[in-house]
C-alpha cells in the first residue's frame, strides 16, 4: 500500500443523500429486486471469515435463516475461533501503520466509489440480503440498506474534510499545524442486525479517520453484513483494514477486548453488553498501549406525547409507523405513548383501523406492511412480555404470536392505568406499544413521568399545535432524548440531517452520522515549526538595570 503522489487541495464531491427509490408496481427497481431476492433465495452461499484479506473457512459452520420463513436456510457461516480472532486484531494492528499513512482524501476515495458501488450495480444485492436475512420490507431495506448506509459513506468523507481543514493560528515566525492521526491499534466494531446501514459504518468510520477495524457483525445479520465487505473489498479496501469475523460474542470479545493493542470499541447493542464491555476495559485498562476510546449507541424505551391540542391523526399516524415499521425493531422505536383523555378516542380508533389494514408476511410479497421478528430468542421475549399484558393490563388490539412458519408478531397496542407498569419502562424490541391515558389538567406532570419513567433516553416525539406546550416539552424532556421529534414519529432519523444517538442507559451520544463521531477515531497531533529559532537562551528581561 503507498499513498497516491498529488499536488494541489483535491476538493470532494458534495454529499447529497442518496433519493429513496419508490419501487411502485412497473418500476424498473421493483423489477431488478424481485428478481435478485428470486436468486438469493436460491444461493445459500456459504460465507467465510476476512482477515488480512484472505477468505478463512474455520469448519465449525453455523445456519443463517429468513425470520419470517424459518426453515428456509439464506446462507451457512463460518464461526471465528480465538485463534482467528487473535490473527485478526494483529492483522488490523500491522494494517494500520500503512494505512494511516495514507493522506485523508486517499482513504476517502474508497468509501465514495463504496457508496457508488452500493447505490448503482449493488443495490438490488444489498437490498435482498437485508429483506431475506433481516425480514424487511423493500422500503424498510431502502432506506437503511442502500441509502443510510451510502449516506453513511459519503456524508463522513464531507465531515472529515471539515474536521481535517480546523488548524490552528499561526504567530510570526511560526506555523502551527495539528494532524489527524488514525488510533494506534484496531477498533472492535461490534453490530446489531436491525440495520445493514449500521454494520456499514462501524468499522469504515474509524477507518476513514486512519484507524483499522476488526469488524464482528450479528450472525442474524450475517448475509447482508457478508455482501457488505465484499462491496468494500471491490470498492478498493486495502488487506487487513477491515477483518471480518463473525462468530460467538463471547470468543470474539474476550479475544479483542484482551489485547494490548484495543484502541478503541465502536458498538451498537444492548446497554448489558456495553455495560460489560466498559466494564471489562476499565478493569484492564492498565494493559492497554492507549486508553480505548468507547463509543456505544445502546437501549432505548423511545415515546410519544400528545398534547390536548395535538391533532388526533397525525398522532395517530405517528404512533403506527413509530411503533410497528420493521416489527418496532429499531433502536428508536415508539415503545410508549401518553395520550390525554380528551384526545384519546379518536387516536385509539384511528390506530386501531390503521392496525387491522396492515398485512404482515413474507417481505417478497410487496403487499406487506410488516415481516417477522428477528428470531426464536425474540419471539419468545416478545411472547412473554404480552402475556403479562393479557394479566395485568388491557391489550386493545394485535396480541397474537405465530411461530408455525415465521416468527409473526402482531402489531400490539396495549393500555394500563399504571405509569410505572413495566411495558412502559422496559425495552422489548418487538411491535408493542404502551399508552397511558393521562388527564389532560396535568400536562407538566405528565412530562415529569415521561422523563423519570425510564432509564434510556434515545429518542422520543412531542405533538401539539400549542406552541406554549412544545416549548414546555423542549425543557422538561432536554435530557430524556438524544433525537427529539416536533409532530412526528420518533423514528427515521437521516444522515447529515438528524445525526443519532442517546445519552443515559442509551449510549454515550457520539452521533452516527456527524463529525461528533469522527472525532472519536482520530488521535490529534500538533506540529510547532519555528522558522528563525533563538541562539541564545537569555531573554531581554534579564538585561542589566
Amino acid at each position: 500500500m503507498s499513498s497516491t503522489p498529488h499536488t494541489g487541495v483535491r476538493r470532494i464531491p458534495p454529499a447529497v443523500n442518496e433519493p429513496i427509490k419508490s419501487y411502485a408496481p412497473g418500476s424498473p427497481e421493483r423489477a431488478d429486486v424481485k428478481a435478485r431476492l428470486a436468486a438469493m433465495e436460491q444461493e445459500c452461499p456459504e460465507i467465510p471469515l476476512v482477515i488480512n484479506g484472505k477468505e478463512i473457512r474455520t469448519g465449525d459452520i453455523a445456519k443463517a435463516t429468513s425470520p419470517h420463513k424459518h426453515a428456509h436456510v439464506t446462507a451457512t457461516w463460518h464461526k471465528a475461533t480465538t485463534a482467528n480472532v487473535q490473527a485478526a486484531t494483529e492483522a488490523a494492528t500491522a494494517a494500520q501503520r500503512e494505512w494511516g499513512s495514507w493522506t485523508w482524501e486517499d482513504r476517502a476515495a474508497v468509501f465514495l466509489r463504496a457508496a457508488d458501488l452500493l447505490t448503482t450495480t449493488w443495490r438490488s444485492t444489498i437490498n435482498a440480503a437485508t429483506m431475506l436475512g433481516q425480514s424487511k420490507t423493500i422500503f424498510q431495506s431502502e432506506i437503511d440498506a442502500a441509502c443510510e448506509m451510502a449516506d453513511f459513506w459519503r456524508f463522513n468523507v464531507q465531515f472529515a474534510s471539515e474536521l481535517v481543514a480546523e488548524q490552528p493560528i499561526s504567530g510570526p515566525g511560526v506555523w502551527n499545524q495539528t494532524d489527524y492521526r488514525g488510533l494506534e491499534g484496531f477498533v472492535y466494531a461490534v453490530s446489531p442486525f436491525n440495520f445493514t446501514a449500521i454494520g456499514g459504518n462501524l468499522p469504515t468510520a474509524p477507518a476513514l479517520m486512519g484507524s483499522t477495524a476488526v469488524w464482528k457483525p450479528a450472525g442474524t445479520a450475517i448475509l447482508s453484513a457478508h455482501y457488505t465487505m465484499q462491496l468494500l473489498r471491490e470498492a478498493g479496501l486495502p488487506d487487513g483494514v477491515i477483518n471480518f469475523v463473525p462468530g460467538d460474542a463471547n470468543t470474539v470479545s474476550d479475544v479483542a477486548l484482551n489485547s494490548r493493542d484495543l484502541a478503541g470499541v465502536h458498538f451498537t447493542g444492548s446497554t448489558a453488553v456495553f455495560n460489560s464491555m466498559w466494564k471489562r476495559i476499565g478493569s484492564d485498562v492498565g494493559r492497554y498501549k492507549s486508553y480505548p476510546r468507547i463509543v456505544g449507541e445502546t437501549g432505548g424505551k423511545d415515546f410519544i406525547i400528545a398534547h390536548p391540542s395535538a391533532e388526533a391523526s397525525a398522532v395517530a399516524v405517528g404512533l403506527v409507523r413509530g411503533a410497528f415499521e420493521y416489527q418496532g425493531q429499531k433502536c428508536s422505536a415508539a415503545s410508549r405513548c401518553y395520550i390525554p383523555k380528551s384526545l384519546w378516542p379518536a387516536v385509539r380508533d384511528q390506530a386501531l383501523a390503521m392496525m387491522q389494514d396492515i398485512r404482515m408476511g413474507d417481505v417478497n410479497d410487496f403487499r406487506n406492511f410488516m415481516g417477522a421478528v428477528i428470531d426464536k430468542k425474540a419471539f419468545g421475549r416478545i411472547k412473554g412480555y404480552l402475556d403479562d399484558a393479557k394479566q395485568n393490563a388491557t391489550i386493545l388490539g394485535g396480541g397474537g404470536c405465530d411461530d408455525s412458519k415465521g416468527w409473526f408478531v402482531e402489531p400490539t397496542l396495549i393500555q394500563t392505568e399504571n405509569p410505572g407498569y413495566r411495558l412502559l419502562c422496559e425495552e422489548i424490541f418487538g411491535p408493542v406499544l404502551t399508552a397511558y391515558v393521562y388527564d389532560d389538567a396535568k400536562w407538566s406532570e405528565t412530562l415529569k413521568i415521561v422523563d423519570e419513567t425510564s432509564p434510556y433516553a434515545l429518542t422520543g416525539a412531542v405533538f401539539a399545535q400549542d406552541r406554549n406546550a412544545v416549548h414546555e416539552a423542549h425543557h422538561a424532556l432536554r435530557n430524556a432524548a438524544g433525537n427529539f421529534y416536533v409532530n412526528d414519529k420518533c423514528t427515521g432519523a437521516v444522515v447529515g440531517q438528524q445525526p443519532f444517538g442517546g445519552a443515559r442507559a442509551s449510549g454515550t451520544n457520539d452521533k452516527a452520522g456527524s463529525k461528533l463521531n469522527l472525532v472519536r477515531w482520530t488521535s490529534a497531533r500538533t506540529i510547532k515549526e519555528t522558522f528563525n529559532p533563538p541562539t541564545d537562551y537569555r531573554y531581554p528581561f534579564m538585561g542589566a538595570e
